[in-house]
């Protein structure tokens, strides 16, 4: 009965650390990962809305990038757990940046993924 205690308070610290790591490292724990497109149209440019998608991207904890299209929308992609993508395509139909005006959010091509295709977010030009 020691050595078999012993070994599960050795093996104990190990746990701890790996739930206490943060980010990309633990995500595949956390149910299926999605990634999904995403387009937002109405006043987008010009309001700090791409810095404001990185800042939330990060905050939630997903992975992908945010860019400006030349037809002034701002499009993207989102991966991460399901939940995770979800709370982040929420955000980009109803919050956006302070200034922003969001007429509507296109998604396409969600999916199931295997791993993430990214190892964090960013601004694209």
């Amino acid at each position: 009965m020691g050595p078999l205690l012993l070994a599960a308070v050795a093996a104990a610290p190990r746990a701890s650390l790996r739930l206490l790591g943060s980010g990309l490292a633990t995500m595949s724990t956390a149910g299926p990962l999605k990634s999904v497109d995403y387009e937002v149209f109405g006043r987008v440019q010009g309001v700090c809305f791409r810095m404001y998608t990185e800042g939330e991207a990060k905050k939630i904890g997903v992975v992908g990038w945010v860019k400006n299209t030349s037809k002034g929308t701002v499009t993207g992609q989102v991966q991460g757990p399901e939940e995770k993508v979800n709370s982040m395509k929420s955000w980009l139909s109803k919050v956006g940046s302070p200034s922003s005006r969001i007429d509507h959010t296109d998604f396409s091509n969600e999916k199931t993924i295997s791993k993430l295709e990214y190892s964090n977010f960013s601004i694209r030009y």
